[in-house]
């Protein structure tokens, strides 16, 4: 399958390369052109616009910071929809507003160029090892026909629903997993303040209830004080907006999210913004006197 691919960072780049491992034609464009070499020099052939991409591809899929970036690449002057052959897929796979991605799928829906939101979860470590989490939203025909793509940067794959509903799906993602981090984080400061060594706490909660992905990695992660970004704070800051945004559109309560989405504020406001989200065990160390 001929696939381009828009936007090469943390993400895109893995992703990319795995399309490229998995057979696939791949043509790539990135604002800045040292992303693209990596690609290139693994076969990618290089576009100078997505316009270009889209030219050249069946499916066209983008992995960007937010909603305004979507818009740009897929429906800019130079974005995809200006030069879309008639049965390109567009994908986006970053994560914004479902309320976007909507209007992102009914604009491009007016050209004629199917779309399908498709955020992830896994991070970088997923990305490079090709078994993200997939959530899908869109038409079963526009997902099948893209479907060899996913399986080669997923694992798990699933169709959501209509437009919007993988970025509903990535949405919920994020309100388990900013709120993970932080009471684990919270947990093994509460260990280390209480003079416990907090990595035997985290093996015995390891075995009971208190189990969780978050609590095996993330908190294996804090424990060696790793805060080496695999998705950056400001960005976990970014997506837990999305839920709060979403939330108020529709008045809903979500309080514990609420509580997670100020902390990783804080975090930015802070100047941590660029470090891993599991540097949220710092600021609750700075906010209760300091590593002990």
């Amino acid at each position: 399958m001929k696939v381009g691919f828009i936007g090469l960072g943390i993400m895109g780049r893995p992703m990319a390369l795995n399309l490229l491992k998995g057979g696939h034609e791949v043509t790539v464009w990135a604002r800045r052109a040292e992303s693209m070499q990596p690609l290139l020099d693994a076969g990618a052939k290089g576009a100078a616009s997505p316009a270009e991409v889209a030219a050249a591809v069946e499916v066209a899929i983008s992995m960007v910071a937010d909603a305004p970036d979507v818009r740009e690449v897929m429906l800019g002057e130079k974005g995809v929809s200006k030069a879309a052959q008639v049965g390109l897929v567009a994908v986006d796979m970053s994560t914004i507003l479902p309320a976007a991605a909507r209007q992102i799928a009914a604009d491009l829906a007016a050209l004629g160029v199917d779309f399908l939101d498709a955020p992830v979860s896994g991070g970088e470590v997923g990305a490079i090892a090709g078994n993200l989490s997939i959530m899908v939203g869109g038409s079963v025909a526009a997902f099948e026909k893209v479907k060899p793509a996913f399986a080669c940067m997923g694992k798990n794959i699933v169709h959501v629903g209509d437009s919007g509903a993988g970025q509903v799906a990535k949405a919920a993602n994020q309100i388990i997993t900013g709120v993970g981090v932080l009471t684990v984080a919270e947990a093994l400061n509460f260990a280390r303040k209480n003079g416990v060594d907090p990595a035997k706490v985290r093996e015995a909660l390891l075995g009971g209830f208190a189990y969780s992905k978050i609590l095996e990695n993330h908190g294996q992660r804090m424990l060696d004080r790793n805060f080496k970004p695999g998705f950056k704070s400001w960005m976990h800051q970014k997506d837990m907006n999305i839920v709060m945004q979403s939330a108020h559109e529709l008045g809903l309560c979500l309080p514990a999210t609420s509580a997670a989405a100020q902390m990783f504020n804080a975090m930015v406001g802070s100047g941590m913004g660029e470090e891993d989200s599991v540097a949220m065990l710092k600021l609750l160390e700075s906010l209760s006197g300091g590593e002990t």
